[in-house]
């Protein structure tokens, strides 16, 4: 059984050295290991509970779009997209909201943080604390919950919020699950092994602290000047330095080959001065930076075709999502009048619907030889069209398998989505017609 696991990235600024080196390359390498299924998207939602600028959202939407792919992120093997275009979301976060208690929420750290700040400057407890600041882990359960990841990478500030996930699915799935499982119950993953990068004064690099190296902003240029500022000791050209905690050599051992960094050491070791090792520094992240940049602001540039890979992202987003959601809103009885938590439950067990009333799979032969089927409502409406099949007896077994296997079936299958029509309306044809082959 594959694993799924799954990445957030807030759209409020303009990635740097350190996200790359901490975030973006170690969840690039694990997208691509074997057995692991990938959601990677745009936290915009989460933004607008930090920033208030509309420009600066849309702009850093764009840029870490184009940083994921141009670091080699591959939208064929993931699920990358935007969190505003799954409408499926915000509809769980009200589920999620009305089962999880106040109190749960009162101990967010990050809530805990703004109401003691404006208690030790005498301010009333919740001066400036919006309701997305408060519930704001409740959304993050509903981007984790709406995929059932069995894996979140976090760093060790966000492991609370991701107990608070599996606290708020115990309580649902308890509430509502009437022995099923609804929600896999998340586990943080924290990776001791991925560096945290310094910045040029030695501390953590970060944006708060405005000591940050750029990862693609403003060239070669913009980074050998950057490179330049980043804090070394007094020791001249010609005296032994310690590489052992140096800002400098951990920024430039981050990206160098393992021969690069036993030589880069071993010169300091023998008297190689700052000025020359900043230089051999701004090479080492050119080299290895430079084909990427390339690859970033050519996507910057074709922003119509960043706009096609995220709304193809959406889409294999929402197989997923819209299908589970019917199945949510049923548990806790928002499903059709005529589902399981409907009017239906008063028909007589043996009263089935009438087949005209019912979905129906069509077989055919098409003038270029090939074998097709598609699922047509009582409308004429397709609902499902299957690819061209070189002999008849593929397109029947596929129709008899998503006959038997319901929506899984279906969409594993080599077939598309009918004009307007989402998985939903899939899963309750199929489901109607289950019910009449259950029934004989």
């Amino acid at each position: 059984m594959s694993q799924r696991v799954l990445t957030g990235v807030t759209t409020t600024g303009t990635p740097h050295l350190g996200n790359y080196v901490g975030a973006i390359r170690p969840a690039v390498a694990a997208s691509r290991e074997a057995g692991v299924e990938s959601f990677l998207f745009l936290a915009d939602y989460h933004a607008l509970i930090k920033c208030d600028d509309p420009a600066r959202v849309a702009r850093s939407r764009l840029e870490i779009a184009a940083t994921w792919l141009a670091c080699g992120l591959d939208p064929e093997r993931v699920t990358f997209y935007r969190q505003s275009d799954i409408p499926e979301i915000p509809e769980l976060n009200w589920l999620l909201t009305c089962v999880t208690s106040k109190g749960l929420m009162n101990r967010a750290h990050a809530y805990k943080a703004a109401a003691d700040a404006n208690q030790a400057q005498g301010e009333e407890e919740d001066a400036g604390v919006t309701l997305g600041l408060f519930c704001y882990p409740v959304l993050m359960a509903a981007d984790i919950l709406m995929f059932n990841a069995h894996r979140v990478p976090v760093g060790r500030d966000q492991v609370q919020h991701i107990e608070m996930a599996r606290d708020i699915a115990t309580r649902f799935n308890h509430l509502y699950g009437q022995g099923r499982e609804l929600f896999v119950l998340p586990q943080a993953q924290i990776d001791e092994a991925v560096a945290t990068l310094p910045g040029l004064d030695g501390r953590k690099m970060s944006k708060s602290y405005d000591n940050t190296l750029p990862l693609f902003h403003g060239g070669a240029k913009v980074l050998r000047e950057t490179v330049s500022r980043i804090v070394t000791d007094s020791r001249l050209p010609g005296e032994p330095k310690d590489p052992e905690g140096s800002a400098l050599v951990m920024i430039h051992d981050a990206v160098a080959t393992a021969d690069e960094r036993a030589a880069f050491h071993a010169d300091l070791r023998a008297g190689l001065g700052w000025g020359e090792a900043k230089a051999r520094t701004t090479a080492v992240l050119e080299g290895h930076l430079a084909p990427m940049r390339e690859r970033y602001e050519a996507l910057l540039a074709r922003p119509d075709e960043l706009e096609d890979i995220l709304l193809h992202g959406a889409r294999k987003a929402r197989a997923v999502a819209t299908p589970f959601l019917h199945t949510l809103r049923e548990a806790v009885g928002l499903g059709r009048l005529s589902g399981p938590n409907g009017s239906s439950r008063t028909t007589a067990p043996n009263q089935a619907a009438s087949a005209d009333k019912l979905a129906s799979f069509k077989q055919y032969r098409q003038a270029d030889g090939r074998f097709y089927f598609k699922l047509a409502a009582p409308d004429g409406a397709v609902l499902l069209q299957s690819q061209g099949f070189e002999g008849g007896r593929d397109a029947g077994q596929w129709v008899a398998r998503i006959r038997s296997e319901g929506l899984v079936a279906a969409q594993a299958a080599p077939v598309a989505l009918g004009p307007g029509v989402d998985w939903g309306r899939v899963q309750a044809a199929l489901q109607a017609l289950q019910a009449q082959d259950a029934q004989g």
